[in-house]
């Protein structure tokens, strides 16, 4: 699906609730908002203010009961299952918990991407599904780490798995879940650079959940913050140089003196 539209992600009086009993509070409630192609977009706010249920509807996996939500040009709402798994092509999604397959390599945990789009109708050789492989690996840098498992890796190296999974298809939208919560300072920088790199390579426009409020200014364009499900406020982001921010020593001082 192509569009020359520069808006990705659009959402136009949604709002979204959960349970039945009508003192419910909702998740979200009449969020207006659009996400440019080719920014990073930083989600930031408490538990429960709604930041995950956002990236769920984006990614069609909840449906908005009031409003709409469109993206890359295409309705989210009342699609079949087919039309669906189309549209989810064009969205790739890194969880908090990264969720690679213990026995499977990291070349192999990498190539589901490819079988998951294979599912939606997308054709490619044997050589062409290998070659998309080690141009992901070599991305992220983990060319010789192609053929151990993930109980072999490090953390970072884990996450750089699942962002080489999320991207090999070439999603024009990237969905990240708290995508360096467990890692340290340095492991952190090597993560954002790669999604700095995908947006600069690629087009890729990012969508990043984050309790880090060094991480929003690292590679954030904008961030919205939600409250209770609504939006207190969204900010245009005062970056700062990755190679600035602080190291696992000068975060101990900051927290604990």
């Amino acid at each position: 699906m192509e569009t020359t539209s520069t808006t990705i992600v659009e959402f136009s009086d949604v709002s979204k609730r959960y349970g039945d009993r009508p003192d419910q509070p909702p998740a979200l409630d009449d969020i207006d908002l659009t996400i440019e192609r080719g920014e990073i977009f930083g989600v930031i706010g408490e538990s429960g203010a709604g930041k995950t249920t956002l990236l769920e509807l984006i990614n069609g996996l909840t449906t908005a009961d009031e409003g709409e939500v469109r993206v890359d040009g295409a309705t989210m709402a009342g699609r079949s299952r087919r039309e669906m798994r189309m549209l989810r092509r064009q969205v790739g999604v890194v969880f908090q918990g990264i969720h690679l397959l213990s026995s499977r390599t990291v070349r192999q945990n990498v190539a589901l991407g490819l079988q998951i789009s294979r599912r939606a109708g997308v054709r490619r050789t044997r050589a062409e599904e290998r070659a998309a492989v080690d141009e992901m690996l070599a991305f992220v840098g983990l060319t010789h780490r192609a053929d151990h498992h993930p109980a072999e890796l490090s953390g970072g190296e884990k996450q750089r798995v699942g962002l080489a999974r999320a991207l090999v298809t070439r999603p024009p939208l990237l969905l990240c879940d708290e995508p360096t919560s467990s890692l340290d300072a340095s492991t952190t920088a090597e993560v954002l650079r790669v999604l700095l790199d995908a947006r600069e390579k690629f087009g890729t426009t990012i969508v990043v959940i984050s309790h880090d409020l060094d991480v929003v200014k690292a590679i954030c364009d904008r961030a919205l913050l939600l409250e209770k499900g609504r939006m207190r406020e969204l900010f245009a982001v005062k970056k700062t140089d990755l190679r600035a921010m602080p190291s696992y020593h000068e975060q101990v001082k900051r927290e604990l003196m």
